[in-house]
């Protein structure tokens, strides 16, 4: 019915796939197999279809990329750079998202996916570098406000896993013991009666989550400080 005289850009998305090993943060990358930038890695994503949101797009790649329907995605910022694309002009709504590795199966376009910790990426296609960082500096801020360890960790795991995820994420060193007494007196773990042997000299014991209760400090305005 309508046709615009302006030259129509073409739009993509991209997925920052964070994931944790139990001791550093993971980021997903895929070996690009054509130009431009072929054989250098990037993030997942592709172009968007016209009968799907941004949204749609983006968990269609993680699907395809991961296996994965349904993970913990955030939009991040859109990248409108005229010249990030040699291919033709190109914006992309970059995503970050939260899922658990033991989770990631893989699926048709996963071929040429693999895990890089965050301090060993290589130097990424198009302007990938610059969404990493930007994602990084996103997911430090909203570790304060949201429960970003529910969506990384398994569902039960150690107070030394807990702290080497807060730590992996905000670049910093805790001490144990204050480390503990803050999160314990939050009242957002529940101690199990489980317990796992990670030395042969200490049993460690298990935790999980009570999203109930981070649910109401959150409402009340809470803010995770250390």
């Amino acid at each position: 019915m309508y046709q615009y005289k302006y030259p129509h850009p073409s739009v993509t998305t991209d997925c920052v796939i964070f994931g944790f090993d139990g001791n550093k943060l993971q980021v997903l990358l895929v070996k690009r197999g054509i130009e431009p930038y072929k054989g250098k890695w990037a993030f997942p994503g592709g172009f968007l279809k016209l009968d799907e949101s941004a949204r749609e797009g983006a968990l269609r790649e993680l699907r395809e990329e991961t296996g994965l329907t349904d993970a913990y995605i955030k939009q991040l910022h859109t990248f409108s750079e005229p010249e990030r694309d040699p291919r033709e002009r190109v914006i992309t709504i970059a995503y970050y998202a939260l899922v658990k590795i033991a989770e990631v199966k893989g699926g048709d376009d996963a071929e040429d996916a693999q895990w890089f910790t965050i301090d060993d990426v290589p130097s990424l296609a198009f302007d990938h570098d610059r969404i990493l960082r930007k994602a990084i500096e996103e997911l430090r801020r909203q570790i304060h406000f949201e429960p970003i360890g529910f969506e990384l960790l398994p569902e039960k795991f150690t107070m030394r896993e807990l702290q080497n995820l807060y730590e992996a994420i905000l670049s910093v060193h805790f001490d144990r013991r204050n480390f503990y007494n803050k999160l314990r007196r939050l009242g957002i773990l529940d101690e199990l009666k489980e317990r796992v042997n990670p030395s042969q000299k200490k049993e460690a014991y298990l935790y999980s989550f009570n999203k109930a209760k981070y649910d109401e400090l959150k409402q009340k305005g809470f803010r995770l400080e250390f």
